[in-house]
């Protein structure tokens, strides 16, 4: 009887401890977690209730803390922050998704093939194609549009290079925008040769044409940036930022969030055109848990691929182009002194070393470090050695693509000549300036996996493993260093460091489960890595196929 009597008490004190310990929603257990803290701490399980982690440690120190209404065994995988992409234009590859892929052709034949193609499935209205790269070619120089002309005579064409700052269009593309020879612009350039328009435009001059494509409408936008939601979130992007938007297409992302048709967490740099600033001067920032609005975006360069990144030399292999600045620099400076004025971000493009010296310039004028403004360049592409020291002296933040490297690699001491190439893509450099830095891919310019990020950070090779030691493996970046860049560094970039970016007490559970220790694969086997679950607010939005 006494021992009944015992036991009886021992079940009574049992569930009088259960019942005061919390109840949270989800346990996470049975995982490797990178959880990117401070310490980079690698943690087995994961306590989460209303979207935020509450604790992390061992499955079992958390069950002695709280009870759960649900769990989720990971099956000993791994486990990361859900991933951040610091610069990437989203609407603009939701838009894509709506055109002709022109990605990978290897010559303008292959080209004017998946025209054909594509112009007997859409029988109407403009041709639009985009991601050409005439450096896959083996006849590397840029085309004319005579063969457009032949196949389209009376339909518009417009054919953008990989990185948005060149295109091809026929006649009757150049008609409708009224273009018409010996025409001047700033910033830009219209191609022509022996006397006449050969189609091809730069920087400035593409969007003479770009503006007259009729928009999608409301309903077709939504359909693609929810296919573009679908692709980011199966490769573990839960963040990212959208480098370069106009209000109206923010107020719809933002409509659309709080419709639940979009979750990924956002993060918009408004375009630099006077009805942004108008707009940023009417309705302040955007600081909400899935949309954030606080930064403008300037472009201050072209691209080198297309030589229009400004140079403080002349191209290697071109020896009377400079490459341009896409404004004035009074603009620039404008600009600069609007943000320091309003308190919001200045973020700018530049590629060559002459726009990067001349956008570090005018930031140094209005720079504070003290106020922590983290004004970036997002690029940060070919630096002069005599600037380097510049960001960390201003408190200028470097805002980088790795994929970038090895995807100019190629061709890009051509351009730069064997000197310069020495302070381009010189990632270990700029990191030091401040000891962070946040990582993108620049998508749709180059592909959306953060995978491609992380292999071409790391090891600095394509996808052959060439070259062999990797592109000035000087410059490589740490797996430990990249992964921070691609999570808490990104989220630093935007000032949402305290939100995520780790898994630590507080922060939104947004997190990725994959079947690779990215600290420990091969270098090309990480191109394989498999997400197998993303979770945004501890909840569930995607779930690999098997």
């Amino acid at each position: 009887m006494q021992t009944r009597w015992i036991s009886l008490l021992a079940l009574l004190f049992l569930v009088a401890a259960c019942s005061t310990r919390p109840a949270l929603d989800l346990l996470v257990f049975n995982a490797k977690i990178y959880t990117v803290d401070s310490a980079f701490s690698v943690q087995e399980a994961m306590a989460i209730d209303k979207g935020k982690i509450i604790a992390t440690g061992t499955a079992a120190s958390l069950r002695e803390q709280f009870s759960f209404r649900d769990s989720l065994d990971a099956g000993q995988q791994y486990i990361y922050p859900g991933f951040n992409d610091a610069h990437a234009h989203f609407v603009g590859y939701a838009e894509t998704l709506r055109t002709a892929s022109l990605v990978g052709t290897k010559s303008w034949e292959d080209i004017l093939a998946v025209l054909k193609d594509f112009a007997n499935t859409h029988p109407n209205g403009w041709i639009v194609g985009h991601g050409w790269d005439q450096n896959d070619w083996t006849n590397k120089s840029f085309p004319d549009n005579t063969a457009l002309n032949t196949l389209f005579p009376n339909r518009p064409v417009l054919l953008t290079r990989i990185d948005g700052h060149a295109a091809i269009a026929n006649s009757e593309a150049l008609r409708l925008a009224g273009i018409t020879l010996g025409q001047q612009l700033v910033g830009g350039k219209i191609v022509v040769r022996s006397g006449a328009l050969t189609g091809l435009l730069i920087d400035n001059a593409v969007d003479l044409v770009s503006k007259m494509i009729p928009p999608a409408t409301k309903e077709e936008l939504a359909q693609a940036l929810q296919q573009a939601q679908r692709n980011c979130l199966a490769v573990g992007l839960t963040s990212l930022t959208d480098c370069g938007l106009d209000y109206p297409v923010v107020e719809q992302l933002q409509q659309l969030q709080r419709d639940s048709l979009l979750q990924i967490r956002m993060n918009i740099m408004l375009s630099d055109k006077p009805i942004n600033y108008a707009f940023a001067e009417k309705n302040g920032m955007i600081l909400e848990d899935h949309l954030q609005v606080r930064s403008i975006k300037v472009y201050g360069d072209g691209a080198l691929g297309s030589r229009g990144a400004c140079l403080l030399r002349p191209y290697e292999d071109d020896k009377h182009n400079h490459g341009f600045l896409l404004s004035s620099v009074a603009h620039f400076d404008s600009v600069a002194s609007w943000c320091a004025r309003t308190g919001w971000q200045m973020n700018t493009h530049a590629i060559g070393d002459s726009g990067n010296r001349t956008i570090v310039q005018i930031y140094g004028r209005y720079l504070i470090k003290e106020k922590d403004m983290r004004w970036r360049i997002e690029h940060a592409q070919v630096v002069d050695p005599a600037d380097l020291d510049l960001f960390g002296a201003y408190g200028i933040i470097p805002s980088v693509q790795p994929t970038h490297a090895t995807s100019d690699m190629y061709w890009a001491e051509k351009r730069l000549g064997s000197k310069r190439i020495a302070s381009a893509y010189a990632y270990q450099q700029l990191l030091r300036q401040h000891n962070w830095m946040p990582l993108g891919t620049d998508f749709p310019v180059e592909h959306i996996s953060p995978f491609k990020t992380f292999y071409a950070a790391v090891f600095r090779q394509d996808a052959s493993g060439w070259p062999q030691q990797g592109f000035q493996p000087e410059n490589a970046l740490t797996r430990e260093q990249t992964l921070r860049g691609m999570t808490i560094w990104a989220a630093k970039g935007s000032f949402e460091e305290s939100k995520k970016g780790s898994l630590e007490k507080g922060k939104w559970a947004d997190f990725i489960i994959c079947d690779q220790d990215l600290m420990t694969a091969a270098g090309p086997a990480i191109l394989g890595t498999r997400v197998l679950g993303t979770f945004i607010n501890g909840k569930r939005v995607y779930t690999a196929k098997n």
